[in-house]
């Protein structure tokens, strides 16, 4: 037998995470010839390789290490090196379930239109308690993902996490893989190389998928657990946002971006208002982070350059 779908984790100083989602991988029920684990240390300075060490005895597990710091190069990197047909990414502070594996090459196998990206349910390992200014609407900046309770097609407003998702091999080779000035680098936690990509797959006529019964349980870290988190979260999706209309490094032509900015703080200038005077805590820091979001997409319009930094 050939592998036939590769599982990737990507990983960068956080080891202790990695670990429980090896172990889920380890034991999925698909037959252990049929699919590899590829792990890709994106510069870890931590005791990530001794734990993929603990594992030395899996056959089908590899150790992969990209120096250049990036979520999209290490996903790039990833699926380069990956020998099966459809290449499935799962987050390292991320548990799959046990069919994960075989569950996305059903949906593959099964679903007509054959579907171009499919993504699964995402529910959270809450570390600590889920504060009362959390509202549902803001769960999506935690990669928290319900969409249905039957397989759909993604719609407007609709998207999939990066931390439970599967591709073709062939589909990532044709769009050339993700834009790696998306996706966190560092510090920047920039967003949304997956929307851009299915994007890239939409205009290609490839519908993308949600298969509910896909899951993967994902730690929420108590530093993800604050306001400023989400602040910082939000500006920097309105960041990538904007790079997203700016599909070279060169600055959109000056009219597009003042148009853009304008329509963009016209939106923002009654949730400003709201974030003062809504109705409950919840739904006033939700109309908060949407200005920063706002903050950072006009910033991003506005930037010398989108390239890595």
């Amino acid at each position: 037998m050939s592998v036939v779908i590769s599982a990737v984790v990507c990983t960068h100083n956080r080891a202790a995470y990695l670990r429980r989602a090896l172990e889920s991988l380890v034991t999925q029920t698909l037959s252990a010839e049929l699919y590899e684990i590829i792990v890709v240390d994106n510069a870890s300075t931590d005791g990530t390789r001794q734990v993929v060490g603990e594992f030395a005895d899996m056959p089908n597990l590899r150790y992969l290490y990209e120096q250049t710091i990036g979520l999209s190069t290490a996903r790039n990197t990833g699926w380069r090196n990956a020998r099966g047909d459809v290449v499935a990414y799962l987050d390292d502070d991320a548990v799959a379930c046990a069919g994960w594996l075989g569950k996305f090459l059903d949906g593959f196998r099964e679903f007509e239109p054959r579907p171009g990206a499919i993504g699964g349910r995402c529910d959270p390992i809450w570390e600590s308690p889920r504060p009362d200014w959390l509202s549902d609407k803001m769960l999506g900046y935690l990669a928290i993902v319900d969409w249905s309770e039957t397989p759909i097609i993604v719609g407007y407003g609709q998207w999939l996490a990066g931390c439970n998702i599967a591709y073709p091999r062939e589909v990532l080779q044709a769009v050339g893989g993700f834009r790696e000035d998306l996706g966190r680098q560092g510090r920047r936690t920039r967003s949304s190389e997956e929307t851009f990509l299915g994007a890239q797959l939409a205009a290609l006529g490839q519908v993308s998928v949600y298969a509910p019964d896909i899951v993967v349980r994902h730690h929420v870290s108590p530093a993800r657990l604050s306001k400023e988190w989400f602040r910082r979260t939000a500006f920097w999706q309105g960041m990538s946002d904007a790079i997203m209309v700016r599909p070279t490094a060169k600055q959109l032509p000056f009219r597009v971006r003042m148009g853009q900015s304008f329509r963009k703080i016209g939106w923002s200038l009654p949730r400003s208002l709201l974030m003062v005077v809504g109705t409950n805590a919840a739904a006033r820091f939700r109309r908060q982070c949407q200005v920063f979001e706002a903050i950072g997409y006009v910033s991003g319009l506005w930037r010398r350059e989108v390239e890595r930094e």
